[in-house]
């Protein structure tokens, strides 16, 4: 049991070559969603625009290897449907958990100061519900950074992976 689940993984596991190109490339397109959404509305500051566009960015770099192991995971050995599938949907939940992740800890770091000692309960309490709090800011006014290139690129990147379970 434990040979074979090992097997699996090994089987599953993509190579260093895809997904490092693929982290690039998913970055970029994360990155330039939020940046084309944020300079076509005129967002604050242009720091500001860099900092949240290469926040996208680094939650699409980080996402996509863990996306496309989850993809692969789920639609090993199964028909392209389900590759496609598992890639839009696996793709799509790593960005944006890892990206509001990323989002909740940089907004952690400005409340911090006014939080108590670290490892306390009290903290404790303030970190969950200062990282709930962010992930729903994010869930509110963030997501809407990915559309529409954002989606372009997730239906992209779904079909190329589907072509190459085949």
């Amino acid at each position: 049991m434990r040979y074979r689940a090992l097997r699996r993984l090994r089987r599953v596991l993509p190579s260093l070559r895809t997904a490092f190109a693929g982290a690039l490339l998913w970055a970029a397109a994360m990155g330039a969603s939020a940046l084309l959404n944020l300079l076509q509305y005129d967002w604050e500051t242009p720091a500001k625009i860099r900092f949240v566009s290469l926040l996208y960015a680094a939650g699409g770099a980080l996402a996509f290897p863990i996306g496309l192991l989850l993809a692969r995971l789920v639609s090993l050995g199964r028909h392209w449907e389900i590759a496609l599938a598992a890639a839009f949907v696996c793709l799509l939940a790593a960005t944006i958990a890892v990206t509001g992740g990323l989002f909740g800890l940089q907004y952690r770091s400005y409340y911090v100061q006014w939080h108590a000692p670290a490892f306390t309960i009290t903290w404790i309490f303030q970190f969950v519900f200062t990282m709930l709090t962010a992930l729903y800011q994010f869930v509110v006014l963030g997501i809407r950074l990915y559309f529409p290139l954002g989606f372009v690129a997730l239906a992209v990147a779904s079909v190329w992976f589907a072509r190459q379970q085949r």
